[in-house]
């Protein structure tokens, strides 16, 4: 069901009325990383957990195990469309979010892409920018609703797929990334879980899997400090790890990450001091 409620022409006068010589404010030019914000805010309120990058979506929102994935474009082409039909593969329902266009939904060219998603059973976002002249947040709106039989039948045969995003939406502690970034550190699941592991060799020395087992690391701890995906740890002898220079610095780059872990490793240790006295 299209729904059209809210969305004006970008070519009505700013101010009162139209007087010679006024300049109209020109709209903000969007990026893909500034749709993430109200997209997300718009699921978060209906109750979705929502996560940003999340196996190649630029947003996954899970509610009551129902998957819902947007992909955030700055304009309509066809590799929007390419992308958007193949997350259908995996979830309930896919969404793509636009910024809010200039003129009306009632042009030819815009009746043509309502049409088309409809066929393809895509829901459409769009995003107003802040005004200049007079600010005010970001603002996203569903435009059209996007139909799900099909995407529902794709959704079982691919349940790997699936599953992959569950899993990962599930396993991050919060939202660390910004749908539509690129060329950017991405906290995942297993980058956190790596912090975690570095912030307990940090405070606490040189740890055994085990022991760092003990102070709340994920059951990956053992594989995680084996593999040694970033170079954070370095193995000093059978069973033990320390941190390298480049874990100390991941510390400080992912701090936003890092912090609840250092604030709660430091807590245990206080209470452990006040018990042993």
């Amino acid at each position: 069901m299209e729904t059209t409620r809210g969305v004006t022409a970008a070519n009505e006068p700013v101010g009162r009325g139209r007087r010679s010589g006024r300049k109209r404010a020109e709209r903000p030019t969007l990026s893909e990383t500034d749709l993430y914000a109200p997209v997300r805010e718009l699921f978060a309120r209906q109750g979705f957990n929502v996560r940003g990058e999340v196996v190649g979506c630029d947003l996954a929102a899970v509610r009551d195990g129902e998957l819902v994935v947007v992909e955030l474009k700055t304009a309509f082409n066809t590799a929007l469309l390419i992308q958007a039909t193949d997350r259908q593969r995996a979830a309930d329902a896919v969404y793509v979010a636009l910024p809010r266009p200039e003129g009306s939904l009632r042009s030819a060219r815009w009746k043509g892409i309502l049409h088309l998603l409809r066929r393809l059973e895509l829901g459409l976002i769009f995003v107003s920018a802040a005004k200049t002249r007079a600010p005010s947040p970001a603002h996203a709106e569903v435009i059209l609703e996007p139909g799900s039989p099909t995407a529902r039948r794709h959704a079982r045969r691919h349940s790997r797929k699936r599953n992959s995003i569950l899993l990962e939406t599930a396993s991050r502690s919060a939202d660390y990334n910004v749908g539509g970034s690129v060329r950017t550190p991405l906290v995942t699941a297993y980058r956190e879980q790596a912090l975690h592991i570095a912030c307990c060799l940090a405070l606490r020395g040189d740890l055994s899997p085990r022991a760092a087992r003990t102070l709340g690391t994920s059951d990956r701890t053992p594989a995680i400090l084996s593999r040694n995906v970033y170079g954070w740890f370095e193995r000093i002898a059978r069973g033990v790890y320390r941190l390298t220079p480049e874990g100390h610095s991941a510390i400080a780059t992912f701090a936003q990450v890092t912090a609840p872990y250092l604030t709660e490793l430091a807590d245990m240790s206080g209470h452990q001091g006040g018990v042993a006295e």
